[in-house]
């Protein structure tokens, strides 16, 4: 038993050591300024590593160019992948008005649960909400969004909600325009009226109006060095101005609110148990399915999906018969519906049953 004790205080020892070698080969090169370690005799500073021999592993192959070229859709702020193009402020006016509005709102202001997309001021990003009724701070396209890339981007990939990527490249900039215009950011010293039309070469002479309010400018070739001087300065950026991983508290005073808003509507509540069910009446469960999955985009037809009750709508769609809508139902349409209205955990059973219950909402039954 002594022997074996002592192998194990040896061992410990041993591993201590090396931990410590490890420790005192570390260069300080990260770029938040932390030290990196050589990996050896598995262990990376205290931590082990995988060496399992990986022989054998099929990796797969290394992606052609076409593949990459069909993967890198990206639109950055120095026009690459900024598509061919041009729509007005009048046309996308309409197409917002179609499309988007139900969702954030008229002329973007807002709405229930998704993002206001225009409004506000840049001095309020600003605001830290140190006295009682203070504004907070209101980050919209016009106040916050360093570059209109990220605009055009996020419309083409992840909008209109229903049926994400189905907009033409002359819509992409339509609603584009408008949004801009209901912002009032002017491009290249005009404003963008009804009839402005915006297109790729006057895309890339939009200036946003909070372009240079991030810190540090990660874009470009020296976007890493511009991160390493930003975290070398910590005196200056990184509050307490050095890195602290025990005991830090003693090091720097306790912070008190100065000013507690109180005078909020609701009240602040304390309690952390899930709220009561509410009586919902004669719901079914098929009901709760459809209010809970489907309703958003099916309530009405401004998603652009056959609304439920619509009977004209519905009828042409049963015309692909019963077992075809469901099917793209579950599986989902190319430009369209995602599949089991992007609920994946819905069962195929569920689906149908949901089909059934907006189908005979909507036509007559004879």
């Amino acid at each position: 038993m002594f022997k074996l004790d002592r192998k194990f205080l040896i061992a410990g020892t041993a591993l201590a050591l090396s931990a410590t070698m490890l420790f005192s080969a570390g260069v300080k090169d990260a770029l938040d300024g932390g030290m990196t370690y050589t990996r050896a005799d598995g262990m990376y500073s205290s931590y082990h590593i995988n060496e399992q021999n990986l022989t054998g592993i099929n990796n797969g192959r290394i992606a052609t160019a076409n593949e990459l070229k069909a993967w890198d859709l990206d639109i950055m702020p120095d026009g690459t992948g900024l598509p061919e193009g041009e729509g007005s402020v009048e046309d996308g006016d309409e197409l917002y008005e179609a499309q988007c509005a139900s969702c954030h709102g008229e002329f973007g202001a807002g709405g229930a649960g998704y993002p206001t997309l225009s409004g506000g001021s840049m001095e309020s990003l600003k605001n830290q909400r140190t006295a009682p009724g203070m504004e907070a701070p209101t980050r919209t396209i016009g106040t916050y969004w360093p570059k209109a890339s990220t605009l055009i981007w996020y419309i083409r990939d992840a909008m209109p909600y229903a049926h994400p990527k189905s907009l033409t490249n002359n819509e992409l900039y339509a609603i584009t325009a408008y949004l801009l215009s209901v912002n009032e950011i002017k491009i290249d010293g005009v404003e963008l009226d009804d009839e402005y039309v915006l297109n790729r070469e006057k895309f890339l002479k939009i200036k946003m109006p909070n372009e240079d309010g991030f810190y540090p400018n990660i874009d470009g070739p020296d976007g890493v060095e511009n991160m390493r001087k930003f975290f070398a300065d910590r005196a200056t950026n990184i509050g307490a101005g050095k890195r602290c991983m025990t005991d830090c508290i003693k090091d720097a005073p306790v912070m008190k609110i100065g000013h507690e808003i109180t005078d909020v509507s609701p009240a602040y509540g304390t309690t952390r148990d899930l709220p009561p069910k509410k009586d919902k009446g004669a719901v079914s469960e098929v009901q709760e399915l459809y209010n809970a999955n489907c309703s958003l985009c099916h309530k009405t037809d401004k998603m652009g999906a056959p609304a439920t009750g619509d009977k004209e709508a519905w009828a042409e769609l049963m015309e692909k018969g019963f077992d075809k809508v469901v099917f793209n139902a579950i599986e989902g349409t190319p430009n369209g519906m995602p599949a089991k209205g992007g609920n994946v955990d819905l069962t195929n059973s569920e689906v149908k049953k949901i089909v059934e219950y907006m189908r005979d909402l909507s036509i007559d039954k004879k």
